[in-house]
């Protein structure tokens, strides 16, 4: 039916378009979705018509087959009093009417079949609209997970590399390094008994002094 075949059109246009437009997959799905859910409202307002101009052919045809009854049944009753040209002129009333009432029968039927293609192709678009509804559930759960894990291998990836490494060795040097001068330190206190030979000594000018004068007494 056009309709269905317009609202395909129309889902194809806008699937590509967000397709080429929008990166999130959620997004995406629930905007398709808000656009099925839209199509079926504009394919119920099809139907309704459909069936309302349905129920219009039947009465039609209905009126239409009553009055040529009603005329076959005057020109019998001309017939019985003998006025065969009333009873003509009723028998033309009522192939005129016979030929309508068939005419909105043909119509009718044809209307008939047409609303029960479009009954089914409702429930068919009601049934895809709850398939995506099932589907866009478990393809936005599988879109969340691989982002994590894409972001999780993108942390490791990070940490992993050369220059996240370099800086990790760096840093352990510069720890190693402050660790073995404070070991020395520590060493040369201990032989110092517990002073550091870094601290001026004061028997040292004296001994140099002593130095000097045995020097002078020499010469």
């Amino acid at each position: 039916m056009p309709i269905f075949e317009k609202i395909s059109r129309i889902l194809k246009s806008n699937i590509n378009d967000l397709l080429d437009r929008v990166e999130d997959p959620e997004k995406v799905l629930n905007q398709l979705l808000e656009d099925m859910r839209h199509e079926l409202k504009e394919a119920k307002v099809q139907v309704v018509a459909a069936i309302r101009d349905g129920n219009r052919l039947e009465a039609q045809y209905k009126e239409n087959l009553e009055s040529a009854e009603n005329w076959e049944k005057r020109a019998i009753v001309f017939i019985e009093n003998g006025d065969d040209v009333r009873a003509k002129e009723a028998l033309r009333r009522k192939k005129s009417f016979s030929e309508l009432a068939d005419n909105y029968r043909e119509q009718l039927e044809s209307q008939r079949e047409s609303i029960a293609v479009l009954k089914d192709g409702l429930a068919t678009l009601q049934e895809k609209i709850e398939e995506a509804e099932h589907k866009r559930a478990i393809l936005i759960a599988r879109a969340k997970r691989a982002e994590a894990e894409k972001n999780i291998q993108e942390t490791v990836a990070g940490i992993a590399d050369a220059s996240a490494a370099s800086a990790f060795d760096r840093i352990q040097d510069r720890v190693a390094e402050t660790e073995a001068h404070a070991e020395a330190y520590r060493e040369l206190q201990n032989l110092d008994g517990g002073k550091s030979v870094l601290e001026p000594n004061p028997n040292d000018d004296i001994e140099n002094e002593l130095a000097k004068l045995k020097e002078k007494l020499k010469k």
